[in-house]
Order: C-alpha cells, then sequence, then structure tokens
C-alpha cells in the first residue's frame, strides 16, 4: 500500500482552503468590531446589552476596569462557558477589548467607546451600587486571583 498523493495533494487544498476561510472570517469579524466602535448606534448598545449577564459584565468592568476571565466567573458566580459566551457577543459587538498574558484572558471596556456609552454606564453603576456590590464582594473574597503584569509598550 502506497501513499496515495492525489487523496494527500485534494487534502492539503481543503486545508488551505478553510483555513483561508477562517482568516476571511476573522478579518470580516474584526473589521465587523471595528465599525461597529467608529459608530455606535444607542440601539446597537443597548441590544448588545439585552442579557443581564452582558449587562453584569459590563457593569463590572465599568466599576473594576479590568478583569480576567476566572474572576468574572468568580464575581458573578456563573459558569465558564456561559461567562465566555457573553464576552465573546460583547466583544463582537465592539464593546469590550481584550489581551493575553500567559493562560490569562483580561478583558476591559473598549478604549474607543464613545464617551455618551461610557456616561451610561457610569450612571447605571452610580445607580445600582448594591448590585455591583454584591459582585465586588464575591470577588474581593476570591483567593489567588491573577497578578496582573504592567504591559511592555
Amino acid at each position: 500500500m502506497g501513499i496515495d498523493i492525489k487523496a494527500l495533494n485534494s487534502l492539503s487544498e481543503a486545508f488551505v482552503q478553510a483555513s483561508y476561510m477562517w482568516l476571511n472570517l476573522d478579518i470580516r469579524l474584526f473589521t465587523y468590531s471595528e465599525r461597529l466602535i467608529m459608530s455606535l448606534a444607542p440601539y446597537t448598545f443597548f441590544k448588545c446589552l439585552g442579557d443581564e449577564t452582558r449587562a453584569r459584565i459590563m457593569l463590572m468592568l465599568s466599576a473594576e476596569g479590568e478583569l480576567c476571565v476566572c474572576e468574572l466567573i468568580w464575581a458573578l458566580d456563573d459558569n465558564q462557558s456561559k461567562v465566555s459566551r457573553h464576552l465573546a457577543q460583547l466583544r463582537a459587538c465592539g464593546l469590550l477589548a481584550d489581551r493575553r498574558q500567559g493562560q490569562w484572558v483580561y478583558y476591559r471596556l473598549h478604549p474607543e467607546l464613545e464617551q455618551w456609552a461610557l456616561d451610561v454606564l457610569n450612571v447605571t453603576t452610580q445607580a445600582h451600587q448594591s448590585w455591583v456590590n454584591d459582585h465586588q464582594g464575591r470577588l474581593a473574597a476570591m483567593e489567588d486571583r491573577p497578578v496582573r503584569q504592567a504591559s511592555c509598550c
């Protein structure tokens, strides 16, 4: 039995095409989220916050600045898959930015988020401080929180 070169080439071509499709999809998603942040309409903003978990994540990040996924899971008392799914949706909306530090992924409000959107989050956080305090209390009780390193750039 020999190696079927034709089948191998066909498989190789399929892999290249699949890789190109994923790369193209990533570029389109990045471009889409960048366009959203440049012209964030109130409808889009509130639609992205239209779930309790996404709203809680945004208010926690508004209050705390930057949190790792594990900190959000602990603070919100939710499971990893649910929190990660909602973080991905918020990032796709252009509301969040992330950075990797070793095994940790940290999320923060997108640095180009429009001022009116930041004001809405700040007013909501202040008006419902007891709700945010519950999450912050759980976060304060978390042991072995990841240590943030300053960015080198």
